[in-house]
């Protein structure tokens, strides 16, 4: 099997140090080395790399999402030469997308749905919200998030929504929009380890239909691209991206490592060199 030799972020969770005032401090921490990944196997994820139109026509949209300028900055910058040099040694590009049907006439995506079929996966039963909960969750749309005021302008945007031009799917790339149907496309290509790029870390990318959680559970090794993501950040955090480096953790401790771009764009350099 040809692999491709690749330098590669984990993180040592042990061993705590009990004769400290924090434990965890006695941890390895973030560590660096030189690992193989299967170069048929292994595929690119692009999740939730839409636009969130312009402040100016979607304040509101932009008043509670505010990684929208850092979204936009990293596919600007950093995708072109990301996603250029997986398609040059014939890396599988995957794109999962959220809301909307901007998607929905690519033949990525209908190629997707032939594979996974239209029959919905069988989910969880569900209790019904009685009048008390009814107001609860009113409560958190109003209050937690997204607030009332802004709720207008996000449906509005996004029923304009489309891929990032910087991420827009080339050719017959294959696009879903659940892990059903991105798992089809796995099979399909041979793929069991994907790296994810987009937006966000610690939400979509983890918790979205086709992300980390879904995927994992049908045995695909998760990892993320560094400088290819950020988070959905709060009040006490969005100064030092403090969700972004959490969520970042939680990749490497719980479904498999952390790339950077650079070094990701080399090992591809490499093996086409070859």
């Amino acid at each position: 099997m040809a692999t491709i030799a690749i330098k590669a972020n984990y993180y040592q969770q042990f061993d705590a140090d009990f004769s400290r005032a924090v434990p965890a401090e006695g941890y390895g921490g973030w560590k660096k080395t030189e690992i193989d990944i299967s170069r048929e196997h292994t595929g690119m994820a692009v999740m939730h790399a839409s636009s969130g139109g312009t402040r100016e026509k979607f304040p509101g949209w932009h008043r509670a999402e505010e990684y929208f300028p850092r979204a936009n900055e990293i596919a600007r910058t950093v995708f072109p030469p990301l996603l250029s040099a997986a398609r040059k040694v014939k890396l599988p590009v995957f794109h999962i997308a959220g809301g909307g049907d901007f998607y929905k006439k690519h033949p990525g995506y209908l190629h997707a749905v032939h594979l996974a079929g239209t029959k919905p996966e069988p989910g969880p039963e569900i209790i019904e919200p009685d009048p008390v909960l009814r107001k609860l969750y009113d409560f958190r749309a109003e209050n937690v998030y997204p607030g009332k005021h802004n709720k207008d302008d996000i449906i509005r945007g996004a029923k304009t929504a489309d891929f990032l031009e910087e991420a827009k799917p080339v050719d017959d790339e294959g696009i879903a929009v659940n892990g059903k149907q991105l798992f089809a496309l796995c099979k399909e290509a041979g793929i069991n380890h994907l790296i994810y790029a987009g937006f966000a870390i610690n939400w979509c990318l983890l918790l979205s239909p086709g992300g980390m959680v879904d995927m994992g559970g049908r045995g695909v090794m998760c990892s993320a691209f560094r400088q290819a993501v950020t988070a959905v950040e709060n009040k006490e955090t969005a100064r030092s991206e403090l969700g972004k480096e959490n969520g970042l953790w939680r990749v490497a401790t719980a479904f498999g490592f952390v790339f950077d771009v650079d070094d990701f764009i080399d090992a591809m350099d490499n093996i086409s060199s070859i």
